[in-house]
């Protein structure tokens, strides 16, 4: 069948560009010395935005890094928005100096929502006119001491939007917690590296960036309500021409989830949120890369094109042809005998750049070398698991529901 075959090569080539990109991307990273900026005064005047929902057994610890950074804490306020709580957050946070504004509404829940209201009573009382930019963060992230310090020299040296290194508090927990943390210290070290030194455009991770008081203006807010917003606020940004910078010095720790059913669960509602994505701004990112020769606007169509479910939609059709007798059901096993050996590849491929992360990046991450062998192993597990969490987004209501913190 013709459909099956340009499917075939359709994939194919997304596959092949998609590989050699991030082959690309490791080797950049490595031969080349990271983008750090010059010093820069510290007289910027910032806010941070924090979405938190029953978050008081780590919202302290949060707030405590802020207000003990070597940047100076008189120009560094915290706004926290209390979404939907029932525990004592709100209170927790004002007793320790922070603007809370607190939001009841079950009907529209999520970080994009919430932030959104933050910033609208912000706006509303003119209160967001004092702030140079704006940060986001987390309830349960940690920061380095110098966080505020480097993200301000890089804001100083022209960005209008950030993102930072982002490691985790946890990684060494178990297997879950490792595959996602060495996920995202692996983003941070091979592709937004790379992507500064080749002079496109990062994108930012759930937590720990910062937009301008510009940015914000324009977008009237925060408009972004989609289930992975981060990812659509990129998208929305690179359209508008935006070039999103990666500071490698500040550092942010995020806690993961431990448990496979917490993971499957956050990763479904990424999934689904990257097809919504794609849905909205695929098209337009196209277009943007024909037209203005952007090549930000090739990288994220790559991020976003859904490859895995191009992959299951062509093992399906290819049973529902053999089924109705178009095509043979031995050109199927054949076709599925040829990727068995792109999946040994892949499997082989992932342990080796799990590996790659934890020689280059050993000093910031810390676990036994014994834990992290182990860790090797399992890396591919973790992402393989992304192949049926990524069918089952093509069907299910995926919701934004909130992922319980010990802390650290």
């Amino acid at each position: 069948m013709v459909l099956l075959s340009v499917l075939d090569v359709l994939m194919y080539i997304v596959g092949t560009v998609g590989i050699v990109y991030q082959a690309f991307c490791v080797v950049i990273s490595l031969v080349s010395k990271p983008i750090t900026f010059p010093d820069a005064p510290m007289d910027k005047r910032y806010a941070v935005l924090i979405s938190a929902r029953n978050e008081e057994q780590v919202i302290g610890n949060l707030i405590g890094d802020i207000q003990s950074q070597t940047y100076p804490s008189r120009l560094v306020d915290i706004w926290l928005v209390a979404d939907n709580c029932d525990d004592h957050t709100a209170d927790l946070a004002r007793s320790k100096g922070c603007h809370v504004i607190e939001r009841f509404n079950k009907e529209l829940v999520g970080k994009g929502y919430a932030l959104t209201y933050l910033l609208d009573r912000m706006n509303e009382s003119g209160a967001s006119d004092a702030y140079d930019a704006f940060f986001v963060f987390d309830a349960d992230n940690r920061l380095d001491h110098h966080y505020f310090e480097e993200m301000n020299k890089a804001f100083q040296a022209g960005f209008r939007i950030l993102t930072s290194y982002r490691n985790s508090v946890n990684l060494s927990d178990n297997w879950v917690s490792s595959g996602s943390a060495l996920w995202f210290i692996r983003e941070s070290r091979f592709l937004s590296a790379s992507r500064m030194r080749l002079g496109t455009s990062c994108h930012v991770g759930g937590t720990g960036f910062m937009f301008s008081r510009e940015v914000m203006k324009r977008n009237n807010g925060w408009k972004f309500h989609l289930l992975t917003e981060d990812l659509e606020f990129t998208m929305d940004s690179v359209l508008h021409g935006d070039r999103i910078g990666y500071c490698g010095t500040a550092i942010l720790y995020d806690e993961q989830p431990v448990t496979f059913q917490q993971s499957w669960r956050q990763r479904l509602r990424w999934s689904k949120g990257f097809l919504q994505v794609f849905r909205y701004y695929g098209p337009a990112l196209i277009k943007r890369a024909v037209r203005e020769r952007d090549f930000s606007a090739v990288d994220f169509t790559l991020l976003l094109c859904p490859f895995t479910v191009l992959t299951i939609v062509r093992i399906l059709l290819g049973w529902l042809f053999a089924a109705c007798g178009f095509v043979t059901w031995q050109s199927q096993v054949q076709s599925l005998l040829g990727w068995s050996n792109g999946i040994v590849m892949a499997v082989l491929t992932m342990m080796a750049l799990a590996a790659l992360t934890i020689i280059v990046e050993r000093d910031h991450i810390g676990a036994t070398n014994k834990e992290l062998f182990a860790y090797v192993l399992s890396f591919p597990i973790y992402m393989l698991s992304y192949v049926p969490i990524s069918f089952q987004a093509i069907f299910a209501k995926a919701q934004w529901k909130p992922i319980a913190h010990k802390g650290a």
